[in-house]
């Protein structure tokens, strides 16, 4: 009896051991993630309750004014502008990613064929090496490109798509275009990585069932892929709502996107209560987006690979 209670006892120990050790592993992430992530967050949530004084001063009253603004209601009515900024936004945010996940596929199956390490390394290295250069020089560059005279311009003139002499930007053109440029590594990472591990064997028997090669994709390879897919389109949607940097350069302040208006609110407007009051509602549409893409039909199905 007392060695099954010497042996109880000393397993209680080891696991209590390996639980302390377990925590003392996730305590530092735990407080940065309490400290950079769920402080900030709270924040902002008590800071959209409160009013923009005199001069940018903010006065602790607590309310949902800024709220009421967000949907539209304001001192004249209401007004569905801040709701059509969102839209655009959204509508940015998606066809950014749509056209990021387009071009990934082909591009990350041409590097992953790639027979030597070298090659595919060499390609990996072209791919990430925008990372390495600003995102302010990156669209000023673009500026550059799109530049009046420049054979970009010309061939838009002689196409008659627009006035001899005149650059492309800005536009939305130039907006989509600097927008993929920056997030297109975003995408094509995370499906190079789900690619490489692919089980080829699925789609060559696809292939050897006379399968279409939409049905080889959609049933042998979209599934297999359906993670990196998910993490690329996180990594992409959520910083193309947000960014103001593109979208004010090459959109020439014309086009108000929710990043540029949070901007505005928090540097010019000096209206910090009603940016904080953008911010949630920026995080709310990104949440939502993410629910209804992870709970679609196609990411349950790529659960079972």
């Amino acid at each position: 009896m007392a060695d099954w209670r010497g042996f109880w006892n000393t397993a209680r120990g080891d696991s209590l051991r390996r639980r302390s050790f377990t925590l003392a592993l996730l305590l530092p992430g735990a407080l940065c993630l309490v400290v950079f992530l769920a402080a900030p967050c709270l924040s902002l949530v008590f800071l959209s309750l409160a009013e923009r004084g005199e001069f940018g001063t903010i006065h602790w009253t607590l309310s949902l004014e800024n709220y009421k603004r967000l949907i539209g209601f304001n001192l004249f009515g209401w007004s569905p502008d801040f709701l059509f900024i969102m839209l655009r936004s959204l509508r940015e945010a998606f066809f950014t990613t749509l056209i990021c996940v387009l071009l990934s596929y082909p591009l990350s199956f041409y590097i992953a064929s790639r027979k030597s390490s070298f090659e595919r390394f060499v390609w990996l290295i072209l791919l990430t090496v925008p990372f390495c250069t600003n995102v302010v020089i990156r669209t000023y560059a673009w500026q550059l490109i799109l530049g009046p005279g420049n054979p970009l311009a010309k061939l838009a003139s002689f196409l008659t798509l627009q006035p001899p002499g005149a650059p492309l930007y800005p536009g939305f053109l130039a907006v989509y275009l600097g927008m993929i440029t920056t997030f297109l590594p975003f995408t094509a990472l995370p499906l190079y990585a789900s690619i490489e591990r692919m089980n080829w064997w699925l789609p060559m028997a696809a292939r050897d069932l006379y399968a279409k090669k939409s049905t080889v994709f959609l049933s042998a390879i979209l599934p297999q892929t359906i993670h990196g897919l998910y993490v690329g389109v996180v990594i992409t949607f959520v910083p193309a709502m947000a960014m103001y940097v593109v979208t004010d350069i090459l959109g020439g302040a014309k086009y108000m996107f929710i990043g540029n208006l949070i901007q505005h609110q928090f540097s010019q407007a000096r209206d910090w209560p009603f940016g904080a009051a953008l911010s949630l509602a920026l995080m709310v549409l990104t949440l939502l987006s993410f629910a209804l893409f992870k709970t679609s039909r196609l990411t349950r199905k790529g659960e079972m690979y």
